[in-house]
């Protein structure tokens, strides 16, 4: 009781709530840093798995791909990060953290676009080419729209997942919710250290929820059922094909 005491009283403090270190300031500070991460992860794997999925190849690596991005520890690429950074005079702070942030969303965007893609009936492709479409009409008309919750749900993922680690920016001197965590294990301030993992943990629910609202509002109701059927049924189906290749 006395650790929700403690925790209740920081937050209701309005002293921090204002100023260079202040909640508001912090929220801003990860959502830069997270939302930066999510929009070069997406630029990176969002055509890439589109077009794998298309094109119908590479399977094997996009699977590949995906078990070694969710096995690579994020302390470890935030490692590598750090003198590649120093490398193009980034410093510290916010760009090593981007540069950890964008492997660990990549591989839930890729895996998700090409597993949407592949998952639309092929019946319908084939009804699509008998009226006389190509490729790419295919893919703009038939293909992306059925395949959008999934790829959808993959964008969602990643964004928790990097909403959430971005925290560890804060051990190379980035802004962001990550430094009330840091700063209460250096000043032994129990209150501002769960505050910050209690921030973190609403800001990671409210980015599911918000990406969640978003997929209802842009994809009808039908259509999401439909896909997550194809969604589950694609995925074992690709998991079957890279054990038999091993």
């Amino acid at each position: 009781m006395n650790v929700i005491r403690l925790t209740v009283t920081w937050m209701a403090d309005p002293a921090h709530w204002r100023g260079a270190d202040g909640i508001l300031t912090r929220v801003t500070e990860h959502l830069a840093l997270s939302g930066t991460g999510l929009a070069l992860a997406i630029a990176l794997a969002l055509p890439a798995g589109i077009w794998l999925g298309h094109s119908g190849r590479g399977s094997l690596l996009v699977i590949n791909l995906a078990n070694i991005g969710r096995a690579l520890p994020s302390l470890a690429i935030l490692a590598f990060a750090l003198p590649i950074a120093f490398r193009l005079g980034l410093g510290l702070g916010f760009w090593p953290t981007v540069f950890m942030l964008v492997p660990l969303g990549v591989p839930l965007v890729l895996i998700n676009a090409f597993v949407a893609i592949r998952a639309v009936d092929r019946d319908l492709l084939e009804v699509a080419r008998g009226m006389g479409m190509r490729g790419r009409e295919i893919l703009r008309q038939v293909e992306l729209p059925l395949a959008a919750p999934i790829v959808l749900a993959g964008i969602r993922n990643a964004a928790v997942t990097i909403v959430a680690t971005a925290t560890l920016g804060a051990l190379v001197a980035s802004g962001g919710l990550g430094r009330y965590i840091v700063d209460g294990l250096a000043r032994q301030d129990t209150g501002r250290l769960l505050a910050g993992a209690i921030l973190v943990a609403l800001l990671s629910i409210a980015t599911e929820a918000g990406i969640g609202a978003l997929e209802r509002l842009v994809v009808p109701a039908g259509v999401r059922a439909e896909r997550r059927l194809a969604s589950g049924a694609a995925s074992e189906a690709g998991v079957s094909a890279w054990r038999r290749a091993a």
